[in-house]
C-alpha cells in the first residue's frame, strides 16, 4: 500500500459496535469483505465488496441477482487477480470475470453509493473510492441493452451508471 488512506481500520475499536468490529477484523484479516443484501419488494438482491480499493488498488465491485456464495467466490477470484496486478477492462465485453460467460464492468455513479454501498461508504468515510458494477448476460449471452435480451431477466440487474449502460459503452473506446 502506498500512502495512507484513512479508513475504519484507523478507528479505535472501542468506538465501534460489535458488527463494525467484526467487519473491520475481516477486512484486516482477509483484505476485503463481502456484503450481501437480500432482494426486497421488486428490487433485486446484490452483493458488494469493501476493501478491494485499499488492499488491492482494485475498484470495489457490485453484482446483482447472484447467490451471495457465488458472488463471494467471484469476488475472491477478482481480489486475488487484482493483488497479482491484474486490472479489469471498463465498459467493454470481457471474459476475465466469469469462467463460462462474458461480462461488462461499468463505473457505479456516486449518486447510487448511498443506496447500494453503505458499508463501503462507512469504511472509507464517504464516497471517495471507485466501484464497478458487474453486468451479466441472459442465458443466451445477450446483455440488457442488446436486442433480443430475455425480458424475464429485465428486473434482475439495476443500472447503476450515470446515464445508462448503453451510453456508458459509447463513452469508452
Amino acid at each position: 500500500m502506498t500512502g495512507h488512506m484513512p479508513t475504519a481500520l484507523d478507528t479505535d475499536p472501542r468506538k465501534l459496535d460489535e458488527h463494525e468490529q467484526e467487519f473491520v477484523a475481516d477486512v484486516r484479516e482477509h483484505g476485503w469483505f463481502n456484503t450481501g443484501v437480500l432482494a426486497e419488494d421488486d428490487l433485486p438482491g446484490f452483493s458488494y465488496t469493501t476493501g478491494f480499493w485499499l488492499s488491492a488498488r482494485l475498484p470495489e465491485a457490485i453484482i446483482f441477482s447472484t447467490k451471495n456464495d457465488v458472488a463471494h467466490d467471484l469476488f475472491w477470484d477478482m481480489y486475488r487477480q487484482g493483488k497479482a496486478g491484474m486490472t479489469y477492462p471498463v465498459s467493454v465485453r470481457t471474459d476475465l470475470v466469469f469462467a463460462n460467460l462474458p461480462a461488462y464492468l461499468f463505473p457505479v455513479a456516486k449518486k447510487h453509493y448511498h443506496e447500494h454501498l453503505g458499508w463501503s461508504r462507512w469504511f472509507y468515510g464517504g464516497d471517495d473510492f471507485p466501484c464497478l458494477q458487474i453486468v451479466w448476460p441472459d442465458p443466451k449471452g445477450v446483455f440488457p441493452w442488446e436486442q433480443g435480451f430475455d425480458e424475464r431477466f429485465r428486473q434482475d440487474q439495476t443500472d447503476l451508471t450515470d446515464d445508462g449502460w448503453l451510453n456508458s459503452l459509447a463513452k469508452w473506446p
